[in-house]
């Protein structure tokens, strides 16, 4: 049972969101409760009070949610309907359905941000091969295909170099809408948070690096970036924010290119751009998705260090990973590790590790070192 007067928030998912949560829970008092859908998910290893059910059932949503001071997502995936349903009952749900959709559906997201005003690429639904080919005669070659609604990591896009490239996507049947590529020089993410009753606060805009559509990579704060475009950087991540209605965390994608910034995607959580905070600044961005949601006042995003490089561990050919930890404890006292309870997969998020100094180059370096030994038992 909950501590008297401890708020209480679930957590919709139990994956590694919700996993780091708790620890931001345990040290501001909050009890946190998952709702999973099989046992032995990252979170329902960690927290007490895992229940579970299915995310898509708004009975089980109902049931998971009673007692709760708070509900909020660790993903997008939850129908939108049933989010408005339980707020329409009463129950506090973070981000609402009039947000949260606007992270769940490609579309809906470019149609509110061109009519405010965001940075956007050139977009358009698009249902059939002519549309696709219309669109690439007036932007140009390639064209992006996107799944309106599901994509991530990734997947559900598409780059066309010609229209028999997107007849073949399109054969698929997924509802699509096709933006302009956009020649990028790399891509930035800003985190911003934002309470009920208006507070909002951005984290310092950081590069990510991508493989393969997954982020390998985050440096805090990105390396050579002018201090005017860093704030209009965080301007926009606010703006959306306000504009959107959100409660909780906001990760805005975002590309740099040589006129200004582009939005990219959004997500309404804590977000992977994010996991540095933990360590690398005064207020995680776990914790502060929890006070916004609780509508406490908010941390302070500012960093603790000059420079942190998070890396992602991604699973390789050995499953092995724990008998390589000593090996870089040993080495580099000063990283931090994160593992999430998840089976080991090729290519698959199972921790990640982070490294804060003074210097990038060399904080960089460390933060590889690490990551590649643990992932694949190679010196960098």
């Amino acid at each position: 049972m909950p501590g008297v007067g401890m708020p209480v928030v679930g957590v919709v998912g139990a994956g590694q969101l919700a996993r780091m949560m708790q620890q931001a829970a345990i040290g501001l008092g909050v009890e946190l409760r998952v709702l999973a859908g099989v046992p032995g998910e990252s979170a329902a290893r960690v927290i007490p009070d895992a229940r579970y059910g299915d995310y898509r059932d708004l009975d089980d949503l109902r049931d998971f949610a009673k007692g709760c001071d708070a509900v909020t997502f660790d993903h997008e995936h939850v129908p939108t309907e049933h989010i408005a349903a339980l707020a329409a009952e009463g129950l506090a749900v973070h981000p609402g359905a009039s947000a949260l959709v606007h992270a769940q559906d490609k579309a809906v997201m470019r149609e509110r941000l061109t009519a405010f005003g965001a940075p956007c690429p050139p977009w358009r639904r698009v249902s059939s091969e002519t549309d696709v080919r219309e669109f690439g005669e007036e932007h140009g070659w390639p064209v992006v295909l996107k799944a309106i609604r599901g994509g991530y990591d990734g997947r559900g896009v598409w780059i066309c170099g010609d229209a028999t490239e997107a007849a073949e996507v399109l054969a698929s049947g997924v509802p699509l809408i096709a933006e302009a590529h956009v020649d990028f020089e790399r891509e930035l993410a800003v985190l911003v948070a934002r309470s009920p009753h208006g507070q909002g606060v951005s984290y310092p805009v950081v590069a990510t690096v991508q493989r393969d559509g997954i982020c390998v990579e985050v440096i805090a704060p990105a390396p050579d970036l002018d201090p005017e475009h860093a704030a209009e950087a965080q301007r926009v991540g606010l703006k959306i924010a306000n504009e959107l209605g959100v409660t909780g965390l906001l990760a805005v994608e975002m590309f740099q290119t040589r006129t200004g910034m582009v939005v990219n995607e959004l997500a309404m959580r804590p977000h992977n751009s994010g996991h540095w905070t933990i360590e690398g600044a005064r207020t995680s961005q776990f914790e502060q998705h929890l006070r916004a949601v609780l509508d406490l006042p908010l941390g302070s995003p500012s960093m603790a260090a000059p420079v942190v490089v998070m890396a992602n561990l991604l699973g390789g050919d050995d499953p092995d990973m724990y008998s390589r930890y000593e090996h870089v404890m040993a080495h580099d006292p000063g990283i931090k590790v994160h593992f999430y309870g998840k089976e080991v997969r090729p290519g698959r998020k199972i921790g990640h590790v982070t490294a804060l100094g003074d210097d990038l180059e060399s904080v960089r370096a460390r933060a590889r070192h690490a990551a590649v030994y643990l992932s694949e038992g190679i010196y960098t």
